[in-house]
Protein backbone atom coordinates (compact mmCIF):
# COMPACT_ATOMS: atom_id res chain seq x y z
CA UNK A 1 0.00 0.00 0.00
CA UNK A 2 1.36 3.43 -0.95
CA UNK A 3 2.46 5.39 2.12
CA UNK A 4 0.73 8.74 2.62
CA UNK A 5 -0.02 11.03 5.53
CA UNK A 6 -3.50 9.75 6.37
CA UNK A 7 -6.24 10.78 8.77
CA UNK A 8 -9.81 9.82 9.69
CA UNK A 9 -12.30 12.56 8.92
CA UNK A 10 -15.85 13.28 10.07
CA UNK A 11 -16.93 16.89 9.70
CA UNK A 12 -19.75 17.12 12.25
CA UNK A 13 -19.73 20.34 14.27
CA UNK A 14 -21.74 21.62 17.24
CA UNK A 15 -25.42 20.85 16.67
CA UNK A 16 -24.75 18.48 13.76
CA UNK A 17 -25.38 14.75 14.00
CA UNK A 18 -25.42 12.02 11.33
CA UNK A 19 -28.00 10.01 13.30
CA UNK A 20 -30.37 12.97 13.00
CA UNK A 21 -29.46 13.72 9.38
CA UNK A 22 -27.92 17.11 10.25
CA UNK A 23 -24.84 17.38 8.03
CA UNK A 24 -22.09 19.96 7.51
CA UNK A 25 -22.50 22.34 4.58
CA UNK A 26 -20.37 22.33 1.44
CA UNK A 27 -18.45 25.37 2.66
CA UNK A 28 -17.82 23.82 6.08
CA UNK A 29 -16.43 20.67 4.48
CA UNK A 30 -14.34 22.83 2.15
CA UNK A 31 -12.93 24.73 5.15
CA UNK A 32 -12.02 21.42 6.81
CA UNK A 33 -10.37 19.94 3.75
CA UNK A 34 -8.34 23.08 3.07
CA UNK A 35 -6.98 22.75 6.61
CA UNK A 36 -6.24 19.04 6.23
CA UNK A 37 -4.72 19.40 2.76
CA UNK A 38 -1.80 21.26 4.34
CA UNK A 39 -0.53 18.04 5.98
CA UNK A 40 -2.49 15.00 4.77
CA UNK A 41 -3.23 13.41 1.41
CA UNK A 42 -5.42 10.45 2.42
CA UNK A 43 -8.76 10.56 4.24
CA UNK A 44 -10.89 7.84 5.76
CA UNK A 45 -14.68 8.27 5.61
CA UNK A 46 -17.09 6.09 7.55
CA UNK A 47 -20.27 5.95 5.50
CA UNK A 48 -21.87 6.69 2.14
CA UNK A 49 -24.19 9.42 3.39
CA UNK A 50 -24.73 13.02 2.31
CA UNK A 51 -21.54 13.86 4.20
CA UNK A 52 -19.44 11.45 2.16
CA UNK A 53 -20.80 12.72 -1.13
CA UNK A 54 -20.10 16.31 -0.05
CA UNK A 55 -16.50 15.40 0.78
CA UNK A 56 -16.03 13.74 -2.60
CA UNK A 57 -17.62 16.72 -4.37
CA UNK A 58 -15.38 19.21 -2.56
CA UNK A 59 -12.24 17.22 -3.41
CA UNK A 60 -13.25 17.05 -7.07
CA UNK A 61 -14.56 20.60 -7.45
CA UNK A 62 -11.70 22.29 -5.57
CA UNK A 63 -8.97 20.18 -7.18
CA UNK A 64 -7.65 18.83 -3.88
CA UNK A 65 -5.10 16.01 -3.75
CA UNK A 66 -6.72 13.38 -1.52
CA UNK A 67 -7.15 9.65 -1.84
CA UNK A 68 -10.22 8.53 0.08
CA UNK A 69 -10.94 5.29 1.88
CA UNK A 70 -14.71 5.14 1.56
CA UNK A 71 -16.56 3.08 4.17
CA UNK A 72 -19.95 1.46 4.57
CA UNK A 73 -21.91 2.16 7.77
CA UNK A 74 -23.51 -1.20 8.54
CA UNK A 75 -26.03 -2.04 11.26
CA UNK A 76 -26.49 -5.13 13.42
CA UNK A 77 -27.65 -8.29 11.67
CA UNK A 78 -27.29 -10.38 14.84
CA UNK A 79 -27.90 -9.89 18.55
CA UNK A 80 -24.78 -9.62 20.68
CA UNK A 81 -25.14 -10.46 24.39
CA UNK A 82 -21.48 -9.55 24.90
CA UNK A 83 -21.99 -5.87 24.07
CA UNK A 84 -21.63 -3.96 27.38
CA UNK A 85 -24.13 -1.24 26.43
CA UNK A 86 -26.77 -3.55 24.97
CA UNK A 87 -27.26 -5.07 21.53
CA UNK A 88 -30.51 -7.02 21.71
CA UNK A 89 -32.87 -6.31 18.80
CA UNK A 90 -36.22 -7.56 17.54
CA UNK A 91 -36.34 -9.82 14.50
CA UNK A 92 -38.02 -6.96 12.64
CA UNK A 93 -35.14 -4.60 13.42
CA UNK A 94 -32.52 -7.13 12.35
CA UNK A 95 -34.38 -7.77 9.09
CA UNK A 96 -34.61 -4.01 8.46
CA UNK A 97 -30.89 -3.66 9.16
CA UNK A 98 -30.09 -6.40 6.65
CA UNK A 99 -31.99 -4.54 3.96
CA UNK A 100 -30.41 -1.20 4.95
CA UNK A 101 -26.96 -2.79 4.81
CA UNK A 102 -27.59 -4.04 1.28
CA UNK A 103 -28.58 -0.51 0.26
CA UNK A 104 -25.48 0.97 1.93
CA UNK A 105 -23.27 -1.50 0.08
CA UNK A 106 -24.89 -0.45 -3.20
CA UNK A 107 -24.24 3.21 -2.33
CA UNK A 108 -20.62 2.29 -1.64
CA UNK A 109 -20.38 0.76 -5.10
CA UNK A 110 -22.10 3.73 -6.74
CA UNK A 111 -19.83 6.33 -5.10
CA UNK A 112 -16.66 4.34 -5.78
CA UNK A 113 -17.60 4.18 -9.45
CA UNK A 114 -18.75 7.82 -9.59
CA UNK A 115 -15.46 9.16 -8.14
CA UNK A 116 -12.81 6.73 -9.44
CA UNK A 117 -10.02 9.32 -9.29
CA UNK A 118 -10.66 10.13 -5.63
CA UNK A 119 -11.83 6.89 -4.01
CA UNK A 120 -8.65 4.86 -3.74
CA UNK A 121 -9.93 2.02 -1.56
CA UNK A 122 -13.17 0.96 0.12
CA UNK A 123 -14.17 -0.77 3.36
CA UNK A 124 -17.29 -2.93 3.73
CA UNK A 125 -17.75 -2.06 7.39
CA UNK A 126 -16.28 -0.92 10.69
CA UNK A 127 -15.90 -2.89 13.92
CA UNK A 128 -18.75 -5.26 13.07
CA UNK A 129 -17.13 -8.49 14.26
CA UNK A 130 -15.37 -7.60 17.53
CA UNK A 131 -16.81 -9.14 20.70
CA UNK A 132 -18.18 -5.91 22.16
CA UNK A 133 -19.78 -4.44 19.01
CA UNK A 134 -23.40 -3.27 18.94
CA UNK A 135 -23.60 -3.90 15.17
CA UNK A 136 -22.55 -7.52 14.88
CA UNK A 137 -22.47 -9.17 11.46
CA UNK A 138 -21.46 -12.75 10.73
CA UNK A 139 -18.19 -13.46 8.97
CA UNK A 140 -20.15 -15.20 6.22
CA UNK A 141 -22.21 -12.08 5.56
CA UNK A 142 -19.12 -9.88 5.53
CA UNK A 143 -17.58 -12.17 2.93
CA UNK A 144 -20.78 -11.80 0.87
CA UNK A 145 -20.50 -8.02 1.05
CA UNK A 146 -16.84 -8.14 -0.01
CA UNK A 147 -17.58 -10.37 -2.98
CA UNK A 148 -20.48 -8.15 -4.07
CA UNK A 149 -18.31 -5.02 -3.93
CA UNK A 150 -15.32 -6.62 -5.63
CA UNK A 151 -17.53 -7.75 -8.49
CA UNK A 152 -18.64 -4.17 -9.16
CA UNK A 153 -15.67 -1.84 -8.61
CA UNK A 154 -11.98 -1.67 -9.51
CA UNK A 155 -10.60 -0.33 -6.20
CA UNK A 156 -9.09 -2.65 -3.56
CA UNK A 157 -11.49 -3.76 -0.81
CA UNK A 158 -10.90 -4.10 2.94
CA UNK A 159 -12.75 -4.33 6.27
CA UNK A 160 -11.80 -2.15 9.26
CA UNK A 161 -11.66 -3.87 12.63
CA UNK A 162 -10.05 -3.93 16.07
CA UNK A 163 -6.85 -5.97 15.96
CA UNK A 164 -8.21 -8.85 18.09
CA UNK A 165 -10.72 -10.52 15.70
CA UNK A 166 -8.07 -10.70 12.98
CA UNK A 167 -6.05 -13.03 15.22
CA UNK A 168 -8.61 -15.83 15.54
CA UNK A 169 -11.90 -15.53 13.63
CA UNK A 170 -11.55 -13.71 10.30
CA UNK A 171 -9.49 -16.13 8.19
CA UNK A 172 -12.29 -16.61 5.64
CA UNK A 173 -12.77 -12.86 5.36
CA UNK A 174 -9.03 -12.25 4.94
CA UNK A 175 -8.98 -14.64 2.01
CA UNK A 176 -11.59 -12.49 0.24
CA UNK A 177 -9.98 -9.12 1.03
CA UNK A 178 -7.30 -7.25 -0.89
CA UNK A 179 -5.73 -5.99 2.35
CA UNK A 180 -6.32 -5.95 6.12
CA UNK A 181 -7.18 -2.82 8.13
CA UNK A 182 -6.75 -2.87 11.90
CA UNK A 183 -7.43 -0.55 14.83
CA UNK A 184 -5.13 -0.16 17.81
CA UNK A 185 -5.87 1.96 20.89
CA UNK A 186 -3.46 1.46 23.80
CA UNK A 187 -5.22 4.12 25.87
CA UNK A 188 -8.54 2.21 25.72
CA UNK A 189 -6.68 -0.77 27.17
CA UNK A 190 -5.27 1.16 30.13
CA UNK A 191 -1.75 1.45 28.76
CA UNK A 192 0.41 4.41 29.71
CA UNK A 193 2.33 6.50 27.21
CA UNK A 194 5.48 4.61 28.23
CA UNK A 195 3.97 1.32 27.00
CA UNK A 196 1.86 2.68 24.17
CA UNK A 197 4.02 2.34 21.08
CA UNK A 198 5.32 -1.10 22.01
CA UNK A 199 1.71 -2.22 22.55
CA UNK A 200 0.72 -0.79 19.16
CA UNK A 201 3.56 -2.73 17.54
CA UNK A 202 2.43 -5.93 19.29
CA UNK A 203 -1.12 -5.39 18.01
CA UNK A 204 0.09 -4.79 14.47
CA UNK A 205 2.48 -7.74 14.25
CA UNK A 206 -0.03 -10.12 15.87
CA UNK A 207 -2.02 -9.61 12.67
CA UNK A 208 0.75 -9.06 10.11
CA UNK A 209 2.66 -12.16 11.19
CA UNK A 210 -0.50 -14.28 10.95
CA UNK A 211 -1.11 -13.25 7.33
CA UNK A 212 2.35 -12.76 5.78
CA UNK A 213 0.95 -12.75 2.25
CA UNK A 214 -1.59 -9.98 2.84
CA UNK A 215 -0.85 -6.22 3.19
CA UNK A 216 -1.79 -4.85 6.63
CA UNK A 217 -2.46 -1.18 7.36
CA UNK A 218 -3.71 0.76 10.40
CA UNK A 219 -7.02 2.54 9.93
CA UNK A 220 -7.41 3.89 13.47
CA UNK A 221 -4.83 4.82 16.08
CA UNK A 222 -4.94 7.82 18.39
CA UNK A 223 -5.13 9.21 21.91
CA UNK A 224 -8.00 10.99 23.64
CA UNK A 225 -7.42 14.45 25.10
CA UNK A 226 -10.16 14.35 27.75
CA UNK A 227 -12.10 11.73 29.70
CA UNK A 228 -14.74 11.54 32.41
CA UNK A 229 -13.28 8.21 33.50
CA UNK A 230 -15.46 6.04 31.27
CA UNK A 231 -13.07 3.48 29.83
CA UNK A 232 -10.08 5.83 30.09
CA UNK A 233 -8.68 7.19 33.36
CA UNK A 234 -8.93 10.96 33.52
CA UNK A 235 -5.17 11.34 34.17
CA UNK A 236 -4.41 9.27 31.05
CA UNK A 237 -6.12 11.63 28.58
CA UNK A 238 -4.55 14.97 27.69
CA UNK A 239 -3.20 17.03 24.82
CA UNK A 240 0.34 16.35 26.01
CA UNK A 241 -0.16 12.58 25.89
CA UNK A 242 -1.85 12.81 22.50
CA UNK A 243 1.11 14.75 21.12
CA UNK A 244 3.60 12.25 22.53
CA UNK A 245 1.78 9.21 21.10
CA UNK A 246 1.27 10.90 17.72
CA UNK A 247 5.00 11.60 17.41
CA UNK A 248 5.94 8.04 18.39
CA UNK A 249 3.35 6.50 16.08
CA UNK A 250 4.34 8.56 13.04
CA UNK A 251 8.06 8.05 13.56
CA UNK A 252 7.55 4.27 13.54
CA UNK A 253 4.97 4.01 10.74
CA UNK A 254 6.88 6.38 8.48
CA UNK A 255 10.08 4.42 8.96
CA UNK A 256 8.28 1.13 8.25
CA UNK A 257 6.11 2.66 5.48
CA UNK A 258 2.90 1.42 7.14
CA UNK A 259 -0.11 3.37 5.84
CA UNK A 260 -1.76 4.68 9.03
CA UNK A 261 -4.97 6.68 9.32
CA UNK A 262 -4.66 8.69 12.53
CA UNK A 263 -7.86 8.99 14.55
CA UNK A 264 -8.99 11.68 14.07
CA UNK A 265 -9.09 15.13 12.46
CA UNK A 266 -11.64 17.07 14.55
CA UNK A 267 -13.44 16.56 17.86
CA UNK A 268 -17.01 15.27 17.44
CA UNK A 269 -19.38 16.54 20.16
CA UNK A 270 -22.32 14.42 18.93
CA UNK A 271 -20.63 11.19 20.01
CA UNK A 272 -21.12 9.28 23.24
CA UNK A 273 -23.33 10.40 26.12
CA UNK A 274 -24.16 13.94 27.21
CA UNK A 275 -21.20 14.37 29.60
CA UNK A 276 -18.90 17.06 28.14
CA UNK A 277 -15.77 15.04 29.03
CA UNK A 278 -17.06 11.81 27.47
CA UNK A 279 -13.90 10.47 25.78
CA UNK A 280 -15.63 9.63 22.47
CA UNK A 281 -15.92 13.38 21.89
CA UNK A 282 -12.22 14.19 22.30
CA UNK A 283 -9.99 12.38 19.78
CA UNK A 284 -9.45 15.22 17.33
CA UNK A 285 -6.08 16.73 16.51
CA UNK A 286 -8.17 19.89 16.23
CA UNK A 287 -10.93 21.13 18.51
CA UNK A 288 -14.48 21.34 17.24
CA UNK A 289 -13.94 25.06 16.48
CA UNK A 290 -11.07 23.96 14.16
CA UNK A 291 -8.30 25.43 16.29
CA UNK A 292 -5.27 23.13 16.62
CA UNK A 293 -4.58 21.17 19.77
CA UNK A 294 -1.05 20.98 21.15
CA UNK A 295 -0.09 18.20 18.72
CA UNK A 296 -0.77 20.46 15.71
CA UNK A 297 0.25 23.88 17.03
CA UNK A 298 3.70 23.82 15.49
CA UNK A 299 2.35 22.93 12.02
CA UNK A 300 -0.73 25.17 12.26
CA UNK A 301 0.33 28.39 13.90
Amino acid sequence: MEYRNAICYSGYREGQNPREGIYPSYNQVKEDLLILSQNWSALRLYDCSTHARLVLDVIKNEGLDFKVMLGADVGAEMNNPDCPWGAQFSEETLAANQEANKQEIERLIDLANAYPETVGYVSVGNEASVEWTDHLISVEKLVEHVKRVKSAISQPVTFCENYVPWTYKLDDLVEALDFISLHTYPVWEYKTIDDALEYTKQNYFAVADRYPGKPVIITEAGWATASNGRGIDEWNASEELQAAYYEQLLNWTREEKILTFVFEAFDEPWKGDSHPQEPEKHWGLFKVDRTPKLVMQELFD
